[in-house]
């Protein structure tokens, strides 16, 4: 599939090579022992870290999505909110709005000058109570809802968001989707590690070598799975739940529960790549080439290599969600957190000046 760039698009692919000439001016370097997706994942998990979020406390906000769901965003403003621009944050499988990447972006973002939001998908971070019905990779229309009401609610004129792992998919789903629909307001996405063939990530996550990783996925995914039933005890039938021994398994149990015919069509929907030729704004994509259970082949594909909008940064070591490198004399040791900031920070300076944000959209067709 190839992408094609009219003439009106100009501005866009201008504004696109300053952005790449710049990131690419520091590019990823592993640490020697952690040059192994593995190490480098199991390490950046694991890290300690200190964080100082006290300077913007966080205001607890909920969501009324869809009929019967809400969803819990952590929200540190700035004085004078609509005079800054806004992320907003989404984890990864089977985390919340406290994740320690979150938190660290968190950080870096406040810092720069940003508004930003903490967003627990749904029955994440403690609030199965929320919401009787579940989150999943291709889920968008909480963000979508939360995009929405922060732009006629708020007033919010500038959101970018940042998606890790599982959240990276949906943001990117999110921008194909909406295609030239998308809200001006929205001026990018970012996505860390995303899983954008579900497909492949499955059989991938079945490898000898992921045998930590599934496992501890399964693990909290049943046991989630189980506190929903209890809080909803008539939404859902677990008899079966016990036979379930892996994750594709787990796939083929939960996705009919949830409106999918099947596994298979659970995994044609919900993966992002479906989608990313449709994306009309500004997008990066981070993704390490030895992550150890999203395979980089999808990466390959036209609509993300040839894509006038989209970015990426496809460092052979990184883990996943990991990237933690050198430290720099201004930045901390997280690489991907500081290129994600760094990428919603130099569109919102670049836009500034701008007649109309409409000049950042480009008119893309697929041929």
């Amino acid at each position: 599939m190839a992408v094609l760039v009219r003439e009106t698009s100009v501005a866009a692919t201008e504004l696109m090579k300053t952005v790449a000439a710049r990131l690419t001016e520091r590019p990823f370097a592993a640490p020697a022992p952690l040059r192994n997706g593995h190490s480098m994942t199991l390490f950046s998990f694991f890290c300690r870290r200190r964080f100082n979020l006290a300077d913007v406390p966080a205001e607890a906000r909920e969501f009324a999505t869809e009929p019967g769901v809400r969803v819990l965003a952590w929200c540190h403003w700035q004085p004078q909110r609509t005079h800054h621009p806004t992320i907003i944050l989404l984890h990864g499988l089977e985390a919340s709005a406290d994740a320690r990447y979150i938190l660290g972006t968190a950080e870096k973002a406040l810092r720069a000058g940003f508004n930003v939001l903490r967003l627990n998908m749904r029955g994440c971070g403690g609030t199965e109570r929320l919401s009787a019905s579940l989150y999943h990779c291709g889920l968008t229309t909480d963000l979508n809802h939360i995009i929405r009401e922060l732009i006629a609610v708020d007033r919010l004129p500038e959101i970018y968001l940042i998606g890790f792992s599982m959240g990276g998919n949906q943001v990117l789903k999110l921008a194909g989707e909406l295609g030239e629909a998308a809200p001006p307001e929205l001026r990018g996405v970012c996505a860390i590690s995303p899983p954008i063939d579900l497909q492949l990530c499955s059989e991938a996550l079945l490898r000898r070598e992921n045998f930590l990783y599934e496992r501890y996925y399964l693990y909290f995914l049943r046991a989630k799975l189980r506190r929903t039933q209890e809080i909803f005890p008539d939404r859902y039938q677990l008899d079966r739940l016990d036979e379930v021994r892996s994750l594709a398994d787990f796939d083929d149990f939960a996705m009919p529960l949830i409106g999918f015919s099947s596994v298979r069509d659970y995994y044609e929907q919900a993966s992002a790549l479906r989608y990313a030729a449709e994306i009309r704004v500004p997008s990066l994509v981070i993704h390490a080439q030895d992550d150890p259970f999203i395979p980089f082949a999808p990466f390959t594909d036209a609509a993300i290599i040839a894509h006038p909008l989209v970015l990426l940064l496809a460092p052979e070591n990184g883990g996943h969600v990991g990237f933690y490198g050198r430290r720099q004399p201004d930045e901390d040791h997280f690489w991907a957190e500081n290129r994600a900031v760094e990428f919603c920070q130099m569109l919102s300076r670049l836009h500034t000046g701008e007649r109309s944000s409409a000049r950042l959209r480009c008119e893309v067709s697929a041929g």
